[in-house]
């Protein structure tokens, strides 16, 4: 274990995690485990004194001594048994998840007693099950999953653990955002605000366990990972293959597989699609077993006639020729550092899309009647909700530009809307 590092980052407490700390202490039992000082010495808060909206009121914009989260106990919260007994009930359940972990589930619930529950992370669990129950259950079903992952990856003992951890960990940074911007709560399709204030919560998670806890470091940097992608579209950093631990390849995947199963239609069949339709998204040494899966599951019927299937084939076909188009003519205009980047991703997932269409068999004559229906319609599904997702990566990836160039930008995302209709 690493001692953990002081830092000046939670000297002040976050509006939104204290915001949650306060409802959550309506139900649950959290007292200060020391006296809580102001920079300069002045006591706001005394030992054993149960946290309040009093408390609240003296910490706004209040520099500490130390930061809050390691001054808190939830004397009632989240327990190691608790964990076991959350697992369980997950294995148990029918659902599309449970069928990929009970073949692993001896080991997985076995496991769980065994993680260790630092007492910040053991707080920050316990307010997310008290005041936002979804999150919580995200935590228990990655932590779950990727000792699934690891299990089937034949991974030791201590790296099952270490997986479980992981996953267990991922989302804490979401607590310091806006709720109304957390995965659990959101659709897979978020408008450019709520991206915004998403993307920054892996580096807030990895801050929080680098710098609060004694975990791994490698912990660390897989919560830090657990949106990045193989092939550099992902986010916060856009890391590539060889700039991603294994680990944090593992926290992807299980994080691109829960997303699924918070759709319309949670199927491991679909999973498995989103986990392959663009090629060099993912680690496939992770994917192998989640395909298995799905194979061996009943095959799904398709909810559009074939003729539907094909419309929206062509539909999409020309959504991303247009939007080739339109990003090659507007990059070759030239423009800041910041416009040639955005309009250069786009056009680098353009082109993953379409890799993954052709890989997919999607545009031969024979393709509605020579596959499965229903296969075809989970690939389009995924391939328009990442042809949406282009335009709020390109605009996130530009940032603030001057008029002209943000007209330019605009542009581009205008056709890739219109295209869509």
């Amino acid at each position: 274990m690493n001692a953990p590092a002081r830092s000046a980052a939670f000297l002040t407490a976050n509006p939104h995690a204290l915001a949650t700390i306060m409802e959550a202490s309506e139900t649950k039992s959290i007292i200060a485990s020391r006296d809580i000082f102001e920079v300069s010495g002045i006591k706001l808060w005394a030992r054993d004194q149960p946290v309040s909206s009093a408390l609240q009121r003296k910490l706004l914009d209040r520099q500490l001594r130390s930061p809050l989260e390691t001054c808190l106990l939830a004397e009632d919260g989240v327990t190691s048994h608790s964990l076991l007994q959350a697992a369980q009930a997950l294995v148990e359940r029918d659902t599309p998840l449970a069928v990929l972990l009970r073949p692993h589930a001896a080991k997985i619930v076995r496991e769980v007693s065994h993680l260790p529950l630092h007492p910040v992370v053991q707080l920050l669990l316990t307010v997310g099950q008290a005041s936002r129950p979804e999150s919580f259950d995200h935590a228990v079903q990655a932590m779950a999953f990727s000792g699934a992952l690891m299990a089937a990856h034949g991974g030791t003992v201590a790296e099952l653990r270490l997986a479980m951890l992981c996953g267990l960990l991922h989302d804490l940074g979401e607590m310091y955002i806006d709720p109304r911007y957390g995965e659990a709560d959101a659709d897979r399709i978020l408008d450019l605000v709520s991206y915004r204030q998403l993307v920054v919560h892996p580096h807030v998670g990895q801050l929080l366990i680098s710098q609060l806890t004694d975990y791994p470091s490698a912990a660390a940097r897989a919560v830090a990972e657990h949106h990045e992608r193989m092939d550099g579209s992902g986010y916060p950093h856009a890391l590539r293959r060889d700039d991603i631990s294994p680990l944090g390849a593992m926290l992807a995947v299980a994080e691109a597989s829960l997303g699924v199963l918070r759709g319309e239609r949670p199927y491991l069949s679909r999973i498995s699609v989103a986990l392959r339709v663009v090629p060099g998204e993912y680690d496939l040494g992770w994917v192998g077993c989640i395909a298995d899966a799905a194979r061996a599951q009943p095959a799904l019927h398709a909810e559009l006639g074939t003729a539907e299937v094909q419309a929206r084939l062509t539909r999409l076909d020309v959504a991303l020729s247009v939007a080739q188009v339109s990003a090659h003519e507007l990059a070759s205009d030239g423009g800041s550092a910041a416009l040639d980047g955005a309009l250069g991703l786009a056009q680098h997932l353009l082109t993953r899309l379409r890799t993954g269409c052709y890989a997919s068999g999607l545009w031969s004559t024979e393709a509605v009647t020579a596959q499965d229906a229903a296969e075809i319609e989970a690939i389009e599904d995924e391939l328009f909700f990442r042809l949406r997702s282009i335009e709020r990566a390109a605009l996130l990836r530009a940032g603030t530009l001057p008029a002209a160039e943000a007209d330019r930008l605009n542009q581009f995302c205008d056709g890739l809307r219109l295209a869509l209709r």
